[in-house]
């Protein structure tokens, strides 16, 4: 038995050259100091697609959500109760603005009488007729001034120079050069969709990544193959936005060209009721104008979604 004075030596560390401890001696220091943990898991085993992840635990009840489709009627839907309630209750009178059911009365009446369809077919031939020789021009001058220098030099400063200048106030000069017929209208509405795909079409050509044009010459590409399978498809997400600011500048001009001295249409509708303050028609009319020209911006959607699958962009977030 140790006496009372006789020191406990401590347990000596091991020095330079000293075998560390074994397995097993570390195993049981771990036992005495608890049970033994899991290993934890790396930054790589984390990140690792084949991992298999943590499973959540079922939720009670599944969150409800609007559908996009309704969430987007909500803004209009609402205005348009907020204007029934304001005519209803006497707040908007009858004589600054129509009441809905005024409107949608005065449009089955038209409708009834065939005057309101043959509006439409007659702005929707000037619109059709004039955004294709907008839209022809376009691009003859969008791949001259983006593909050539040359074009550039020639083209590009002159088209920022008359986009400048308000083609709204081109009318008394084009009745001048056209007449009144139906030339002037369809000009119109052509100058208006010119400038948006030209620009925009211009900008995407000349926004092509210069690493992917070097790639497709490294990899055999002539120009005419450059063209085709890099620079256009690269200039097709701003070309594409230039066309719905071309749809919806068309119908835009073409209010103002069926303003001079037209005999059909739905501007000829509105010049009409202006005259007689009717204007539950007039609100009719810039309806259908609006409705027209969200149809359109409709179907570019659409073609975007095709023609643009194979690029990843942003939706947004949240639900």
């Amino acid at each position: 038995m140790p006496s009372p004075h006789s020191t406990v030596s401590e347990p000596s560390l091991p020095t330079h050259g000293s075998a560390p401890p074994t397995t097993s001696t570390a195993r049981e220091a771990a036992a005495a100091d608890g049970p033994e943990q899991p290993p934890r898991p790396t930054a790589t085993e984390k990140v690792r697609p084949g991992a298999p992840r943590k499973q959540s635990r079922p939720r009670s009840r599944s969150r409800f959500r609007v559908p996009r489709g309704v969430r987007r009627a909500s803004g209009p839907l609402g205005l348009v109760l907020v204007w029934f309630l304001a005519s209803a209750t006497g707040v908007l009178p009858e004589s600054v603005l129509a009441s809905p059911v005024d409107v949608v009365r005065r449009a089955g009446d038209l409708i009834g009488t065939g005057e309101l369809p043959q509006a439409i077919a007659a702005s929707g031939r000037r619109a059709a007729t004039g955004f294709l020789i907008g839209a022809t021009v376009a691009l003859a001058l969008s791949l001259t001034a983006g593909l050539f220098r040359l074009g550039e030099d020639v083209i590009d400063a002159s088209m920022g120079m008359f986009r400048a200048i308000p083609w709204v106030g081109l009318i008394p000069l084009f009745i001048v050069w056209f007449g009144i017929d139906e030339t002037p209208k369809i000009a119109l509405v052509a100058l208006g969709v010119t400038y948006p795909l030209y620009f925009n079409i211009y900008g995407g050509i000349r926004s092509a990544d210069s690493q992917l044009i070097e790639a497709g010459r490294m990899a055999g590409l002539g120009r005419i193959g450059l063209v085709r399978y890099v620079i256009l498809p690269s200039a097709l997400p701003g070309a594409l936005v230039g066309l719905r600011y071309a749809l919806s500048t068309a119908w835009l001009a073409l209010v103002f060209a069926e303003q001079v001295n037209a005999d059909a249409g739905i501007g000829y509708l509105m010049s009409n009721a202006q005259q007689y303050f009717q204007t539950d028609v007039i609100v009719l009319c810039l309806a259908v104008y609006a409705v027209l020209g969200l149809l359109c911006d409709f179907a570019v959607r659409l073609l975007s979604r095709r023609l643009l699958a194979w690029r990843a962009s942003f939706d947004g977030e949240g639900a």
